[in-house]
């Protein structure tokens, strides 16, 4: 199969009313409100027939367009809810898109948490999707920080390990250094990409062939809480990561 001049849409989470962080989405990095980040390192990939947010706030539009982002439409309640699938939300854009004689080859979901993710990584990954013979899905991972081998169930006053017990002859994996662990990844929230026909036709984002896209350095750095955000604003400070670049004055 020719994957060569396969169509791909960037799909843009940006939904209102988080708790954590206020106003997660639009809150101010560096100047500018950090979904602009997503959007411009989007836009300057050169992977996307289309960058689109879908959003269920007027204002969040409003400055999703200003950084360049088709917002096509405001994103139904019942789709923009705490627990909503993100299936729901990808299905109504593609078949919005669909309806206005508009389809695309693959999707990749970027959420706006994710704001040190570069044009160049969205470029490695989309290159590695299309090389991926016979994969439905990629999504970006880590080497975990927390090892399920030192994890543990716990039943009444008695406790046993989250992960079978090492072979025979070999120290539990509860009490094995961490360079002596089988290596486990753990899902960011970079990005993920998709085949349309994944999501459409089988109601899931994932499939179930996947590759994984292994995020380097400050790539998957995820701002959720306001933890989060005090660490990214001291590694920024300290040059130990770094943010796409905006083509746009702030927004006002």
């Amino acid at each position: 199969m020719n994957n060569s001049n396969k169509t791909c849409i960037a799909l843009i989470p940006a939904r209102s009313g988080s708790k954590r962080i206020p106003d997660k989405n639009i809150a101010r990095l560096e100047g500018h409100p950090l979904m602009a980040y997503t959007i411009c390192a989007a836009r300057a990939s050169g992977v996307f027939d289309e960058v689109m947010v879908s959003t269920d706030s007027e204002a969040y539009a409003d400055i999703a367009r200003h950084y360049g982002a088709t917002v096509p439409f405001v994103r139904p309640a019942d789709l923009a809810g705490d627990i909503s699938p993100d299936i729901d939300w990808i299905r109504h854009a593609l078949s919005h898109y669909k309806s206005q004689g508009r389809a695309f080859d693959a999707f990749s979901i970027l959420r706006p948490t994710s704001p040190c993710r570069k044009a160049a990584t969205i470029r490695r990954a989309w290159t590695q999707f299309l090389a991926s013979t016979g994969a439905d899905s990629l999504r970006a991972v880590e080497l975990c920080a927390q090892h399920p081998g030192k994890m543990w169930v716990v039943r009444g006053d008695r406790m046993h390990p989250l992960m079978p017990m090492a072979p025979d002859g070999v120290t539990p994996y509860h009490s094995t250094q961490y360079a002596g662990l089988p290596k486990v990844y753990a899902q960011n929230a970079s990005l993920e990409i998709a085949w349309s026909s994944v999501a459409m036709d089988h109601g899931t984002i994932a499939g179930e062939v996947l590759t994984p896209f292994r995020t380097e350095k400050d790539e998957g750095l995820d701002v959720n809480t306001p933890i989060d955000w005090r660490l990214i604003v001291q590694l920024l400070a300290d040059g130990e990561a770094s943010l796409p670049k905006i083509d746009r004055t702030p927004y006002h």
